[in-house]
């Protein structure tokens, strides 16, 4: 099989702990495990990170995430430097390095400064044991404080960067389609996005600030872009290399045939 050029999306509900306000390094330990799978079957991967704000709560004591765009930025702007300190710890176990790529959607909007976004990720991309991490610049914007968990910029990346697949990975297992007798149902195709933002459920951890519904928009735009998309869960990494086979657990988002 060829080589997929892959976009992993971590939110801060998959990297967090479940019981109090800081990283499970554990969880993160497991993802990078299965980017080292994903790397090792000859994919190129960049990873779209959430959890910069969730570092740095606990050196500032904090128990929940904070409501003040101010002081998040300013937990951000501590996080940061351990959230990449995790992700190279444990990227050098399997001989891989990080890069890291702090972004704005400012830095999207502009064309110049996209294609250097898009040069700086090729040029990386060319050594195999490099391996891109990006997040928003929290510290300095409040766009995914606020609304996204970085739903939206790993959409705009993906088409940046005319990726193969986006995965964005959640707490459960796929879009899931509740029945009124409380059967649950995952739907494991979709070839309308339209079609079933109803079934979003905006169920939240007290750590991230993305739903199913921000997730849902996000495939809208990477799908329009020419990008196929799944979510799926980040819990179980050991299924993300089937994932990107085109098998295992999950709703995908086939990109629609042009007539």
């Amino acid at each position: 099989m060829s080589g997929k050029r892959v976009i992993l999306k971590f939110g801060s509900g998959i990297l967090t702990r479940t019981d109090r306000a800081e990283m499970d390094d554990d969880q993160l330990c497991k993802l990078v495990q299965a980017i080292a799978e994903l790397k090792r079957r000859g994919h190129e991967v960049v990873v779209v990170t959430s959890g910069a704000v969730a570092s740095g709560l606990k050196p500032f004591g904090f128990k929940e995430r904070p409501i003040d765009v101010i002081t998040l930025q300013a937990c951000a702007a501590v996080g940061q430097s351990n959230l990449m300190h995790a992700y190279q710890s444990f990227l050098r176990g399997h001989g891989l390095h990080v890069a890291q790529l702090l972004l704005t959607h400012a830095d999207l909007e502009s064309k110049e400064r996209a294609e250097r976004v898009k040069s700086t990720l090729i040029k990386l991309l060319e050594s195999p044991n490099i391996v891109p991490v990006i997040n928003e610049n929290d510290s300095v914007a409040v766009e995914e404080l606020r609304f996204g968990d970085n739903d939206h910029l790993s959409a705009r990346v993906a088409i940046l960067w005319s990726a193969d697949l986006l995965v964005l990975l959640t707490s459960v297992p796929g879009l899931m389609d509740i029945k009124e007798d409380g059967e649950v149902n995952i739907i494991s195709e979709v070839q309308d996005v339209s079609a079933v933002l109803h079934l979003a459920q905006e169920v939240k951890g007290s750590l991230s600030v993305g739903g199913m519904g921000s997730k849902l928009r996000a495939v809208a735009e990477a799908v329009d872009g020419g990008v196929e998309c799944l979510i799926a869960s980040g819990r179980n990494t050991a299924q993300l290399a089937d994932l990107v086979d085109g098998t295992g657990v999950g709703t995908r988002f086939p990109v629609k045939t042009k007539v």
